[in-house]
């Protein structure tokens, strides 16, 4: 799959380094640029398949990308975005899945470029609709959310799916992960949204995890 893509990040060298990274595996940078005016300016001439955007931009280094991103969801529902971050806020990924988007939307540790062939799959992923959290990232809401009390009504195996369904995986997948089948899948499922009080009326994986993680963020 080729993508058209929007990339913004202030650094010129990781700039770079991910142009050639997209490139190497079909893709096509339409516009390459270091500030959030540029990303939304670009975002909107070029309309491409995905924006990929660093959080942390001029003019003071905070949310820039971040509310760049959520701008650009919120005035353009189909518009596929994939954040970068170099830290694990867990605030920012909440306020990323705020607005209720048609298409695609993930957040990414930096960490993980470093292994190529997974985010050229994230890539692609995200541009096909899904919504890809970083595992640690789900983990610090998972973490953050005990706390509170209602993840206590959950098994440790039903905790193991909600992670697992927050990163954006399948039923599939995660059966095969937890060697289990299918059905048991299905089951704690059924088993998270009851426990949580979420309705299970989602149509796709992709509104599955935004209900899960909106009801994280409350």
């Amino acid at each position: 799959m080729s993508l058209r893509i929007v990339l913004a990040d202030d650094s010129v060298l990781l700039r770079a380094g991910l142009v050639s990274l997209l490139e190497r595996f079909g893709h096509t940078v339409v516009a390459a640029v270091g500030d959030p005016d540029s990303l939304v300016a670009q975002a909107r001439a070029h309309r491409p398949d995905l924006v990929i955007t660093d959080v942390r931009m001029p003019p003071n280094f905070t949310d820039e990308g971040l509310r760049a991103a959520v701008s650009l969801r919120a005035s353009d529902p189909s518009a596929a975005v994939l954040v970068l971050s170099q830290y694990t806020a867990t605030a920012y990924a909440a306020e990323l899945l705020g607005p209720s988007g048609q298409a695609g939307v993930g957040y990414l540790l930096k960490d993980r470029i470093g292994d190529i062939e997974a985010f050229a799959a994230v890539v692609n992923r995200v541009a096909a609709g899904e919504t890809v959290i970083d595992p640690d990232v789900v983990r610090q809401l998972l973490t953050r959310q005990r706390a509170t009390g209602p993840l206590d009504r959950l098994t440790p195996r039903e905790r193991e799916v909600l992670e697992l369904m927050a990163e954006g995986r399948s039923n599939t997948w995660i059966a095969r992960t937890l060697v289990v089948s299918d059905a048991a899948v299905a089951k704690h499922i059924g088993n998270i949204f009851m426990k949580l009080d979420l309705t299970a009326a989602a149509e796709d994986d992709h509104r599955r995890v935004l209900a899960v993680l909106t009801y994280l963020r409350g």
